[in-house]
């Protein structure tokens, strides 16, 4: 019993850490976009170059589902943890090679196709990043606790988003705007690299899934695992991706778009309105936590995140009128918004590997979870941007609310899908 506890302890940590660095790393990218990216690497307007660099945004999510093909591939033939550890290694190396990046004034075009050839490693590695952590956690999950512990690496993401936004707030109150634009924004990148190797560090002291070893223990692991999944699972495979959209809409509305639109659009400091997140996304770690209790000690991961969607459907209407009512305003939206895609995303950890067996569930969860990083956050902030500079912030919540609706809809209909 001791020895299972123990095993559940290292099994935890692994997935919670080594999601929370990546998580890190992927955040880190996503706030200097909104904050320095488009002055320092594209040329043209200000809202030109923001633009652009909203646009550098949306490479990683479509590298995500390549990352997602090519690590769930070893993932579901070789195994769990030595596919995490070169997806950690991918996206570590990739972030860490940002910071030594020359500007657009230093190489000219070569600046802007650096950074977003780095952009898509970072994609990559997350791609397989996601669903290998979460199938570390719920293959290792006692009866009863699927959810719970398929939500150690949903608590990667506020952990990973509080360490990246507090280093940006620390950065803007000890260095000068100039200072902070000059140099100071590399410096979270070059963190990554210290951070990188406590994560490989712990992930090499797991052992393989027991639920992999019983799989390969009951046939020969499949030859071409994307193949076998859109053959065999291809609804569920559709189903899982729209399910999914929500999480990654509202997140990327809450803490990219936001972010830029409130600092650049409605006035606020960047030191107040990164205050006002980072105590906002705790409210998105209770989330989780309530939902992946919810999901199951009272109903079940499919139900808890159609509650979620219905939630954040809501709340998309109350956007504008909030976010124009000053700074406690702005935080009571982003705490109620990041609360509601606890239960959007809190769940999924168990919801979405559950879909699939165990011996194509690495590429089945790790490709309905990049997919929907396409659908649902890839060109959100890009959208999100256009649709407030000509219509301000009302179409904008009508769109997180669309997004809302369309997962609902998809969790309604695979009611009793599940292969676990």
């Amino acid at each position: 019993m001791d020895a299972d506890r123990a095993r559940h302890r290292r099994v935890l940590l692994a997935s919670f850490v080594g999601t929370g660095i990546e998580f890190y790393d992927f955040y880190i990218y996503t706030t200097a976009a909104a904050l320095v990216f488009g002055g320092l690497f594209f040329t043209g307007s200000d809202v030109e170059k923001q633009l652009w660099a909203y646009a550098t945004l949306s490479i990683a999510f479509f590298a995500r589902p390549v990352g997602a093909a090519v690590f769930g591939h070893y993932g579901d033939r070789i195994g769990r943890k030595a596919t995490l550890v070169a997806s950690l290694l991918t996206m570590g190396i990739s972030t860490t090679l940002v910071a030594f990046l020359p500007t657009y004034a230093d190489a000219g075009w070569i600046a802007p196709l650096a950074l977003c050839v780095l952009r898509f490693g970072q994609g990559f590695g997350l791609g397989g990043e996601w669903g290998g952590a979460a199938l570390l956690a719920v293959e290792n999950a006692p009866p009863g606790w699927r959810a719970r512990f398929g939500s150690a690496p949903q608590m990667g993401a506020p952990a990973g988003f509080i360490a990246a936004n507090g280093m940006f707030l620390l950065l803007g109150l000890w260095l000068t705007p100039a200072e902070f634009a000059q140099w100071g924004w590399r410096i979270p990148f070059i963190f990554s690299a210290a951070l990188v190797l406590v994560g490989l560090w712990v992930r090499l002291k797991v052992c393989e899934t027991p639920e992999f070893q019983a799989a390969l223990d009951e046939a020969p692991p499949p030859k071409v695992p994307l193949g076998e999944v859109v053959r065999n699972h291809g609804g569920v495979l559709l189903g899982g991706t729209i399910g999914a959209v929500a999480c990654f809409a509202t997140y990327y509305i809450a803490t990219a778009f936001l972010l830029g639109w409130g600092t650049k659009s409605l006035g606020y400091s960047m030191q107040d309105f990164l205050g006002c997140q980072l105590v906002a996304i705790l409210f998105m770690a209770a989330g989780i936590y309530l939902a992946a209790w919810a999901a199951d000690a009272k109903w079940d991961p499919r139900r808890v995140l159609a509650a979620g969607c219905a939630g954040v459907a809501v709340l998309g209407f109350a956007m504008a009128p909030l976010m124009g009512a000053g700074l406690i305003g702005v935080f009571a939206f982003m705490a109620l918004l990041l609360f509601a895609m606890g239960f959007v995303y809190g769940p999924l950890g168990a919801w979405l590997p559950d879909l699939f067996p165990a011996r194509v569930r690495y590429t089945g969860a790790s490709m309905t979870f990049n997919i929907a990083g396409v659908i649902g956050g890839g060109l959100t902030p890009l959208i999100a941007q256009a649709l407030a500079i000509k219509g301000g912030l009302e179409p904008v919540g009508w769109y997180l609310s669309a997004a809302a609706a369309l997962s609902l809809v998809a969790l309604l209909v695979l009611k009793g899908r599940a292969s676990a």
